[in-house]
């Protein structure tokens, strides 16, 4: 056996049990309340502190390759792995090329895949250009290298990942539906968006909260709501990504009510900050798209998380370079980039702030860090769960744990961050992946190595096509018959790889 650890508290629902987690050839194969003489290569001893299954990042701009001025995949996943995240997803926008066929795919992971600390994913892009170029064949050699879901924006993002009107959004909703992969969406009206960012800046406004004025919530709801219309004419499955508003949480809670194929994702600035304190006080270094809200925004949030509106937590972390992007001498809160670093602070804010305070139940707090996502993108149970058979990802936290977000100490390139300051209880002290401590407070900080890290397709829709080329479903079958044969055989096979 190559790893056992010890005294580990586990969740059990919203009970933690002590337990000792056994580990072979970076899989678990076993729990024990008593060792009775098992051995391993290596004993870490918890202390009973609380393991859960490895958190997962599921929105990362890791800017890698073609803007590594402003972070490098393995800054990226080395801040990951200090912050408690065992894999992360990135997204196809923010790199030289942007991922839109199997052929950029190959080009952005070829130089990546010796860099990173923790194990990875990607997203899939399509965007209105390839509607109007005819391009949407490319949809499926993507899904063919693995990965996990589609983005499309409906505001610019990067000149080479082109916005998609309504039309051409709806033309690629279309397209993916039948693939059943998620849809991820940039929900922000364009128009709406352009015309109040000019009206403003005419008026002479260059106060921080100006950009969050701009960009009103009306954009958000009415973006969402157009989402939301095109899911139920196609059957697409949409997800609404970097969520900010109390009324797209309405939104949501009332499609999936009427059983729309809809799920949402909120991030840590979006639970902690709002846009009159936070960008009167940091400005362009508060800047992001969608911007900070109101703190009523806050509260929703919370309550949509706690629910199951919001179905999971992302970071968006996207960060830029201080003195050309952010603060630049030319700099105003219209010129300057938007994003900022999160994925090392997204774990530590969801236990202090969300499970520690009461936000969050145990249960619940393993959802929205890693089991929801995991299922999301097809990568459950190898990634998200404490089962036999999983990858033995884990994020060890001690509740007790008093940290201040300090944007200095940060292994991520960016040294800005608007939650600098903040006060918590409660943080990731050891990040293992695939059995291999990669993150170790007490011992050493990063303790991994670059190249450690691993690209994970999604599987659940290969491993369900296997299942059925080798008849699973037997002819002539009732499908509620044969579904349980072919879920069994689709959790074998996602275990088993």
């Amino acid at each position: 056996m190559d790893l056992i650890l010890k005294n580990a508290l586990i969740p059990q629902g919203d009970r933690k049990v002590k337990t000792n987690i056994l580990v072979d050839n970076g899989k678990i194969v076993g729990f024990t309340s008593a060792l009775n003489g098992l051995s391993a290569d290596r004993v870490i001893d918890i202390k009973e502190n609380l393991v859960v299954p490895g958190c997962i990042d599921p929105h990362t701009h890791f800017m890698d390759p073609g803007f590594t001025h402003r972070e490098t995949f393995t800054t990226g996943t080395r801040s990951a792995a200090a912050g408690g995240v065992t894999t992360h997803i990135d997204m196809p926008c923010c790199s030289k090329p942007s991922v839109r066929d199997a052929e950029s795919f190959h080009k952005k992971l070829a130089p990546l895949k010796d860099q990173a600390y923790i194990d990875f994913a990607f997203w899939g892009g399509m965007t209105g250009e390839d509607v109007r170029e005819g391009l949407l064949d490319n949809i499926h050699p993507q899904i063919d290298e693995g990965v996990v879901a589609f983005k499309v924006y409906m505001t610019p993002s990067v000149p080479t990942f082109p916005k998609v009107s309504d039309a051409e959004m709806l033309e690629i909703f279309s397209h993916i539906a039948p693939t059943g992969m998620p849809i991820g969406v940039h929900a922000e009206n364009y128009d709406i968006c352009t015309f109040y960012s000019e009206k403003l800046k005419k008026e002479g406004r260059l106060d921080g909260p100006a950009w969050a004025e701009a960009r009103m919530a009306l954009a958000e709801k009415t973006a969402i709501q157009l989402i939301i219309s095109f899911a139920e004419a196609t059957g697409a499955r949409v997800h609404v990504v970097h969520m900010s508003t109390k009324e797209g949480v309405e939104l949501v809670r009332a499609a999936k009510k009427r059983g729309v194929k809809v799920t949402a994702e909120t991030c840590p600035h979006y639970l902690m900050l709002n846009a009159e304190d936070s960008m009167s006080e940091r400005g362009t270094f508060a800047k992001i798209a969608p911007p900070l809200r109101e703190k009523e925004d806050n509260i929703v949030h919370w309550q949509g998380l706690a629910d199951g509106t919001i179905d999971f937590v992302g970071t968006d972390h996207a960060p830029y370079e201080i003195a050309t992007e952010k603060d630049a001498p030319d700099s105003t809160i219209w010129n300057s980039f938007p994003g900022i670093p999160g994925v090392e602070t997204m774990v530590p804010i969801l236990v202090s702030e969300g499970l520690n305070k009461g936000r969050l139940s145990l249960s619940r707090f393993v959802e929205v860090t890693s089991r929801n996502a995991a299922i999301h993108f097809g990568i459950y149970p190898k990634k998200g769960a404490l089962e036999i058979g999983s990858d033995a990802d884990f994020t060890v936290i001690d509740l007790e744990r008093e940290y201040t977000i300090d944007e200095q100490k940060t292994e991520s390139m960016a040294k800005y961050n608007p939650l600098h300051g903040l006060q918590l209880k409660g943080k990731p002290i050891q990040t293992i992946v695939r059995g291999r401590v990669v993150y170790d407070e007490d011992n050493g900080g990063i303790v991994g190595e670059a190249g450690y890290g691993q690209y994970v397709k999604r599987q659940a829709i290969q491993s369900l096509e296997r299942v059925i080329k080798y008849e699973t479903y037997e002819e002539g079958a009732k499908e509620a018959e044969a579904k349980p044969r072919v879920e069994k055989a689709l959790r074998r096979d996602l275990i088993t790889n």
